[in-house]
């Protein structure tokens, strides 16, 4: 598995470490990654960088790994928004200092496999959005933490609503493994969703067992009807399964429909009803993103 690093920050380069590369460095391969790991915040660096490894070998695919982070420095951004970063070093460290953890956690995660002797750390500071711009623009699937600092808050948001990408998080719980073993999709007709999948085709495709979930259906099974159509149009093998929420959310219903199957994975497309509306009103895609114990894949 082949990794490459792309720096999108002009800057004199630090003093080597091991396992971080800089600008100019076979930025083509990076670039053209099928599953980059992106690492803004230590903390969930680990389960990141083995569900990327997971999802790339489950295709036959190559990882990236990148570090993203908002640095004040190289920012061109109204003062407000400048002093508001330069107030983080109190309570998360400089940026630095945050590139550097998450450094470290790479090296000692890339200790313990030889297979990942080849993979390399890029660092991209300044401008947040940007960043991930340019990071991410080619990347088929990004695995990245929707919880922890404020990089890695932003950064989450900056995925899914600017660039629109797959992408796949964390467990609220420490990751299993056995990523693809059995995926459960939660299903409603809407472009959201029906993009996700599609986005996701290669993943499902390798996946040993697929569920599509329909919770609340119509009288007339338009949502079970809907998701085989799709199913045969991607050329997926899956069962499509309904059942009814109760007095439970829909979150609470997929997690227990989750558990009672064995997933592995949950694929949703993400925040129908917009980011803070749903931070707002808990809606599923939130609420899945908290309390899940496994990966959510999903796209907006």
């Amino acid at each position: 598995m082949s990794n490459a690093t792309v720096n999108d920050t002009p800057r004199k380069p630090p003093p080597a470490e091991a396992g971080v590369t800089f600008a100019g460095h076979v930025r083509e391969v990076t670039v053209h990654a099928d599953v980059l790991a992106l690492l803004p915040d230590s903390a969930t660096a680990q389960p990141c960088l083995d569900i990327a490894e997971d999802a790339a070998r489950a295709i036959h695919g190559t990882m990236a790994v990148a570090h993203v982070g908002a640095d004040p420095e190289r920012m061109i951004a109204a003062p407000e928004e400048i002093d508001l970063q330069m107030l983080r070093d109190l309570a998360e460290g400089s940026p630095q200092e945050r590139f550097e953890r998450v450094a470290r956690a790479f090296e000692d995660w890339k200790q313990g496999k030889p297979s990942r002797e080849r993979l390399l750390l890029d660092d991209c500071r300044g401008d947040l959005n940007r960043c991930v711009t340019a990071e991410v623009h080619e990347t088929a699937l990004v695995v990245a933490p929707c919880h922890g600092n404020m990089d890695a808050r932003d950064a989450f948001h900056d995925l899914l609503f600017n660039e629109h990408k797959l992408v796949l998080a964390p467990p609220a719980d420490a990751y299993a493994g056995n990523l693809l073993g059995h995926v459960v999709i939660g299903w409603k007709p809407h472009d959201h969703a029906q993009g996700a999948v599609a986005a996701a085709r290669r993943w499902l495709a390798a996946a040993d067992r697929l569920t599509v979930l329909c919770v609340n259906d119509k009288p007339d099974g338009s949502y079970q009807s809907t998701a085989r159509e799709l199913l045969d149009q991607l050329g997926l093998d899956g069962d499509v399964v309904a059942i009814s929420s109760g007095s439970r959310s829909v979150g609470e219903a997929i997690l227990d429909f989750a558990k009672s199957v064995n997933a592995t994975c949950l694929l949703i497309g993400a925040f129908k009803h917009g980011y803070f509306l749903e931070l707002l009103l808990g809606r599923v895609t939130h609420y899945l993103l908290s309390h899940s114990p496994h990966p959510v894949m999903m796209k907006h």
